[in-house]
């Protein structure tokens, strides 16, 4: 494990959240580890995909659910904007509910399923839906479990590449949290239009600025979670609203609701949600490595300082000049938001995972009663005429 989280490990053990803590620890570990991954099955990988993303009539869909689906929006318009293919986010809770919106059976089709466990009734029941519904149809499973439904089930078949993760990004603990990055990155080095080598280049220098941020982060995460605050939102713009989904998903599992969790854009947030901000409230703007993108959320946290209304206003991203002292910033290479969406995750993560235990929750299971559960359950699939 490359960094520690406060408390130590065992007695994150000891309050039920060691899981959880090493899982967000190991992840640039993980990241390196990957690279490894990724520079074995490149030649594979590349072999598969051949050139559907150059042809202009290929789809590719990207889906998941919860977590799994935002993986797929942070990805989707950074590889889309790199070729002429037709590349978007679709959650598997959408694709299941109205195919007929989604689907075209006469073009041909990549599904790029993200599954940590790969068992989840929808991601099943989608590739089921686009095998049933799309003449070309092929696959491409990214998962953390190789015993998983997805892993199981494309075993064997030419129109299937199971693409798995590092053994340990299958997290044990309730939240996802190494196996969202890993699975991130994966999609983003698997269709980057760099050569393999600056792709794997970037997994590795994400790695070492990924233990940067979790040892120089760590004191003020722990002071920052002691702070009592009711809500909590996340702002982000392009891949980095997704990122602002998942960072608020983060806190409503480990808190099991008990802290509300808001996500939007910095120019949306003022078009109504900007009224739930009161003093109890923690505001944290997801920062973007794009100069456009930065003066806008200048903007609305300069506005956001000068209302005096939240609790607290920070912000979360690149070093720059116009960082706040009391800002969580780290001097990073010039990357497209996307690849850097890991390293600000991170930070969310950790503070998630403080606030379970300060409730008195344990972090590793915060819903004992099994009212919510690490695989979702109670799922009826229903055919479509």
């Amino acid at each position: 494990m490359d960094a520690t989280l406060h408390p130590d490990l065992s007695t994150w053990q000891r309050l039920g959240g060691g899981h959880t803590a090493q899982e967000i620890a190991q992840q640039p570990a993980l990241w390196d580890e990957l690279a490894d991954t990724l520079g074995k099955a490149s030649g594979e990988l590349d072999g598969f995909l051949g050139d559907c993303l150059r042809n202009p009539s290929q789809r590719i869909i990207l889906t998941g659910a919860g977590s799994s689906g935002f993986i797929a929006e942070m990805a989707a318009d950074q590889i889309n904007a790199q070729w002429p293919a037709d590349v978007r986010a679709i959650h598997t809770t959408s694709l299941l509910t109205h195919p007929e919106l989604y689907l075209d059976g006469d073009r041909p089709t990549l599904l790029v399923s993200f599954g940590r466990s790969g068992s989840s009734p929808e991601s099943v029941a989608a590739v089921e839906l686009v095998r049933e519904r799309v003449a070309n149809a092929r696959f491409l499973d990214i998962t953390c479990n190789p015993d998983g439904e997805l892993a199981q089930r494309g075993r064997g078949r030419s129109d299937t590449f199971t693409l798995l993760m590092p053994a340990a990004s299958c997290d044990k603990a309730f939240a996802m949290t190494s196996s969202l990055s890993c699975m991130l990155l994966a999609a983003l080095a698997t269709f980057d239009a760099a050569t393999w080598a600056q792709r794997l280049d970037r997994l590795r220098t994400l790695a070492s600025l990924g233990r940067l941020a979790l040892t120089q982060w760590d004191a003020d995460a722990t002071q920052l979670a002691s702070a009592a605050y009711t809500r909590v939102i996340y702002l982000g713009s392009g891949p980095l609203e997704a990122l602002a989904r998942e960072c608020a998903l983060k806190v409503l599992e480990l808190t099991a609701g008990r802290v509300l969790a808001l996500a939007n854009t910095p120019l949306g947030f003022r078009h109504g949600p900007k009224s739930t901000v009161d003093g109890d409230t923690l505001v944290v703007v997801l920062r973007s490595a794009q100069p456009l993108a930065r003066r806008y959320e200048q903007d609305l946290l300069d506005e956001l300082r000068r209302d005096g209304i939240a609790g607290r206003v920070l912000s979360v991203g690149p070093h720059a000049g116009d960082d706040d002292a009391s800002d969580f910033t780290l001097a990073v290479p010039a990357l497209p938001d996307a690849w850097l969406a890991p390293l600000w995750l991170t930070l969310p993560q950790r503070y998630a995972l403080l606030r379970s235990s300060a409730l008195g929750l344990t972090p590793d299971n915060p819903f004992p009663d099994g009212t919510v559960n690490r695989v979702v359950q109670g799922v009826t699939i229903h055919r479509h005429g």
